[in-house]
């Protein structure tokens, strides 16, 4: 019968905008996320190629190693810059983040000088190759995957604080079975910071798509990712890398 019911015939067919409007959404992420990642690797290529000059100038192990406020200051430089990114954000414009962020990267380069005095080249060098495949495999995991990640936050950030004060203590103990643990366990909460970090970046570009936060954004999201990349190398370096 013409006037018969037909779930084919009479299914509504979805509006022609909103499938428009998903791609413009898809291609957005898709270059927020890019960008996030440019900004990323950029951090760690520059703080690599900055560590590498500054151990080759010849006044790094002097600087690093000898007596003086200076090596203290390159050390603690760095924690100022990710608490004036991270807390004072919303007062910074998009180019100064963007201006900070190198410059963060630029003094971790010179504070990470001082593995090249302790590990071998090569052992260096294998290192960084085994964290970028992990960060690899843990982003896209935290980007793709469909459970949600963020009951871990907590703990993991916990985990973190409990590495500090771990560390703080070793510095008094330096007992070789704690740094040891803390090595491990650094590892593993980084890792699964890296798959975290991923997940709330993606997350956040539907609250900033548009705005002018997009751009402080971006920057925020490196960050995260280049501390997650950088503390899970250095912590890994203590197991794969042969001291000089």
């Amino acid at each position: 019968m013409a006037n018969g019911f037909d779930p084919r015939a009479t299914a509504a067919p979805k509006p022609a905008g909103l499938g428009r409007e998903s791609v413009a959404y898809d291609a957005g992420l898709r270059s927020y996320m890019l960008s996030v990642y440019n900004y990323m690797a950029s951090g760690v290529l520059l703080t690599g190629v900055v560590a590498l000059l500054f151990a080759r100038s010849g006044a790094a192990e002097t600087i690093l190693f000898g007596p003086g406020l200076l090596k203290y200051l390159i050390i603690f430089s760095p924690l100022a810059f990710v608490m004036v990114l991270s807390f004072g954000i919303n007062r910074l414009s998009t180019g100064t983040a963007q201006l900070l962020f190198w410059a963060f990267a630029t003094v971790m380069g010179l504070s990470m000088a001082s593995i090249f005095f302790r590990y071998t080249g090569s052992s260096i060098a294998l290192t960084f190759f085994a964290t970028a495949a992990a960060f690899v495999s843990l982003s896209l995991y935290g980007y793709t995957t469909k459970r949600d990640l963020s009951g871990f936050g907590t703990f993991l950030i916990m985990g973190v604080v409990g590495l500090i004060v771990a560390s703080l203590l070793n510095l008094f103990f330096q007992s070789p079975v704690l740094n040891l643990a803390i090595s491990a366990i650094g590892v593993l909460i980084f890792a699964g910071l890296t798959a975290y970090d991923t997940q709330k970046i993606k997350s956040m570009y539907s609250y900033v798509a548009g705005t002018d936060m997009i751009g402080k954004t971006v920057i925020l999201g490196a960050l995260s990712l280049y501390l997650d990349f950088v503390n899970m190398f250095t912590f890994l370096l203590q197991f794969l890398g042969n001291r000089d």
